[in-house]
């Protein structure tokens, strides 16, 4: 797990605007008349409707997406009582999870009581303003009394994740592993090491699913949970058992089913895993050091079933695969309650979907992620794109069938694409690459090793665990530099290509490259003095397979980084041009335009090769192409220039390629407006489709409408993207960011998976 350091998290919440999250308008401000309408005189008409039906104020305010994440900071992470405003960073952390993952806007109070009542009382008092409540990190046994007043008092959704977002989450776990150790849950012996309000909430749902309490043993600090305890409250009362031969972990784990631990770090021994059940079900998670290691815990016996909370090992117990999506479809029906019914709905979306076949940015088409139901994959990932669909559609059926949905959902296709669309695709796509390449990390040479954002990516990318990074550069001007950045290069490869002891190896590339270019007027000599150049000797690594992908062009033009590669690596042989393509993520969604770097004045041929190209590349990204040839004329009514060659290229594919989706020449709005160019053009191949695709006429309109695009708005860009190489080598560019180079990275990375599967299986 990548170390995070005090200066760093304290630089990440400080930098640049404080916080980790703000307000965004979400109505026109510009004019006048925009003012008038937000605020006086316009916005007294919403009020008086609201007054004569207050359900209204989900129809006209924000209520119906608010969430109020609430804490007296008594219970802060594994920190304690730190106090209401100390808690602060943590319940804006939560506001970022709700809004990343499920798109819910928060507000963030902390309350600076520590009496249940008065608590109570001001929860009360702001509820109007929100659409339903996230209790959070409140120490137990108050938040059971302030939860459960909260609920019968409010009628709006109420929910401390402390307790219920971990016990939904480690019960859907829990049925998938009982399914892999071919185990009943009405049958197993199961040991609970804590009886905060996280233990008692998990126990208390397994109980629902089917466990029987005289199968449960919990303790606390003093031990067992027995009867004949007289210091216990009510919530630990009603897990006490009646045996009296057992006091200790040690005694009480003998010959069980499952360990849930959510106590302290280290104290579950592999005698004591040795010494429980087959095939036993191991839950350590105490964060951020389990209650037994993850490497302890398989050294102690291979059979065992384990879960950590956390994200470097398998089957992570992370809140986060809940709370967002359970409030959502609360919120989606007005929910008055979040009830037993909808989190047991949450329970069995969650376990159901670890039983499917798992999505990300390539699997589909190439199977690249081999992530299959069992022993190391029985909890979906959190990135799960699904997740959003399944869970929340889940929540808002129970809600609607046990009667606390006070709006009624009829149509569920389309609140099921209402829910992928909401986020837009922007931080999906990005998280998908990343787990991707997290995947099967590969090994990648980094052109540039002195450039600050290069080194800066390559650090990120290791302690993002999507690659192995290999840095070209005099290693001590590269040390000197991280020095200065304060950067570890702990793990990460140095490659001097011009050092005496790099000599046998260039000399090796010079003879590989100069044997494959013999009949292009090659000879040693110049293939020798070629590999004290950075990209000669970068992409010669991958050519030999003595890497798997190469990043470059932070200092390199273009036009010679082009005619390397073309030299040293190919174009595939089913083409005569290759290209590239940027990934710009919007709110209105994902679409890829090319060709933005390589071809500059592009004849019929090699408009034709970037299309075939382009449709390639998004399915490589798990999208079907929809695509547009752009010019500045529609459909022939320009038979000169530019509009000429793309028209004769759209005249070839449709011939070649019935079935893609694909045609121009037209402008970019009847590309982008389905229904303006339907109505106009009823004759084009892609009637009632929306475009994903947009193919330019040259490289300077491609270019510079990514750039402008960029420049102008939120959107994030991903690219350049190489298409058509014979291996994995990417470009970056003179002004790409940190981000821009690990998201090639990224790239890089899948693009090998997929080159060494396809190699495999031919």
């Amino acid at each position: 797990m990548t170390k995070i350091t005090k200066e760093a998290a304290l630089l990440y919440h400080s930098q640049g605007k404080p916080g980790k999250i703000e307000v965004v308008p979400t109505k026109p401000y510009q004019t006048q008349r925009d003012l008038s309408l937000a605020y006086s005189p316009g916005v007294a008409e919403p009020c008086l409707e609201i007054q004569k039906n207050p359900d209204t104020a989900y129809d006209y305010t924000d209520k119906g997406n608010l969430v109020a994440v609430i804490s007296n900071g008594t219970a802060v992470l594994g920190l304690g009582d730190i106090g209401a405003i100390s808690g602060k960073p943590v319940m804006e952390g939560k506001g970022l999870l709700f809004k990343i993952y499920a798109g819910i806007d928060v507000f963030d109070i902390e309350v600076n009581e520590k009496d249940p009542d008065k608590f109570i009382e001001a929860v009360k008092a702001i509820a109007p303003t929100f659409g339903g409540i996230n209790l959070e990190d409140i120490k137990a046994p108050e938040c059971f009394k302030i939860e459960q007043r909260l609920k019968e008092e409010l009628d709006i959704p109420v929910m401390h994740d402390d307790q219920h977002g971990t016990a939904i989450i480690s019960s859907a776990g829990l049925l998938n592993a009982l399914e892999v150790a071919g185990k009943k849950i009405e049958e197993v012996k199961i040991v609970v090491n804590g009886a905060g309000a996280s233990a008692v909430s998990c126990t208390k749902l397994y109980v629902a699913l089917g466990a029987r309490l005289e199968n449960i043993v919990m303790l606390d600090s003093k031990g067992v949970i027995s009867k004949d305890r007289t210091d216990l409250n009510e919530q630990k009362r009603y897990f006490a058992t009646d045996r009296t031969d057992i006091h200790t972990l040690a005694e009480a784990i003998k010959g069980a089913d499952v360990f849930l631990g959510l106590s302290r770090g280290n104290v579950l021994s592999q005698d004591m895993v040795r010494s429980m059940a087959s095939h036993p079900i191991v839950f350590a998670l105490a964060n951020p050091t389990p209650e037994i290691s993850y490497e302890d815990a398989m050294a102690s016996r291979p059979d065992v079933l384990m879960s950590t909370g956390r994200s470097d090992y398998p089957n992570q117990i992370n809140n986060v695969i809940g709370f967002p999506y359970i409030f959502r479809g609360a919120l989606d029906t007005r929910a008055t309650a979040i009830n037993e019914e909808m989190k047991l709905a949450a329970v069995h979306a969650i376990a159901d979907l670890a039983k499917k076949p798992v999505p990300d940015v390539v699997n589909e088409a190439y199977h690249v992620n081999n992530l299959t139901f069992g022993p190391e994959y029985f909890i979906p990932k959190p990135v799960d794109p699904r997740l959003i669909t399944e869970v929340s559609m889940a929540v808002a059926k129970a809600a609607m069938e046990s009667g606390v949905a006070r709006k009624q959902i009829t149509d569920w296709d389309e609140y099921k694409n209402h829910l992928r669309e909401l986020m837009g695709q922007e931080n999906k796509l990005t998280r998908q690459l990343y787990e991707t390449a997290r995947c099967n990390p590969q090994r990648v040479v980094f052109a540039e090793g002195i450039h600050p954002n290069m080194l800066k990516a390559a650090v990120e990318a290791k302690a993002e665990g999507i690659c192995h990074p290999i840095l070209l550069g005099n290693e001590e001007r590269i040390e000197k530099l991280a020095k200065e950045l304060d950067l570890s290069l702990e793990g990460i490869e140095i490659v001097n290509l011009r050092h005496d002891r790099e000599s046998e190896r260039r000399e090796r590339y010079a003879r590989i490259l100069c044997e494959k270019r013999a009949r292009e007027g090659a000879n040693f000599q110049e293939a020798n003095d070629k590999m004290f150049e950075r990209n000669y000797f970068g992409m010669m690594m991958v050519e030999t397979g003595e890497a798997d992908a190469f990043v470059t062009g932070l200092y390199t033009k273009y036009s010679n980084t082009i005619k390397v590669a073309k030299e040293v690596i190919g174009i595939q042989p089913e083409y005569k041009h290759f290209g590239t393509m940027h990934i710009l993520n919007s709110k209105k969604g994902t679409y890829f335009i090319a060709d933005t770097l390589i071809n500059r004045h592009p004849d019929t041929d090699t408009l034709i090769d970037i299309a075939k190209l382009s449709a390639k590349a998004v399915r490589f990204f798990n999208q079907e192409p929809v695509m547009a040839m752009l010019s500045y004329s529609n459909f022939g009514s320009d038979a000169e220039g530019s509009p000429a060659k793309v028209h004769e290229a759209i005249n070839q594919l449709h011939q070649e390629y019935p079935n893609l989706a694909i045609d121009g020449e037209m402008q970019v709005k009847f590309a982008l407006n389905n229904v303006l160019r339907d109505e106009k053009y009823p004759f084009t191949r892609l009637k009632g489709k929306e475009v994903n695709t947009l193919v330019f006429p040259n490289l300077s309109s491609a270019n510079a409408t990514y750039q402008l695009i960029q420049s102008m708005s939120e959107t994030e860009v991903i690219g350049p993207i190489q298409m058509g190489l014979n291996k994995p080598i990417h470009f970056t560019d003179i002004e790409s960011s940190v981000r821009d180079i690990v998201n090639i990275t990224a790239i890089a990375c899948i693009d090998a998976i997929v080159d060494k599967k396809k190699k495999k299986a031919q």
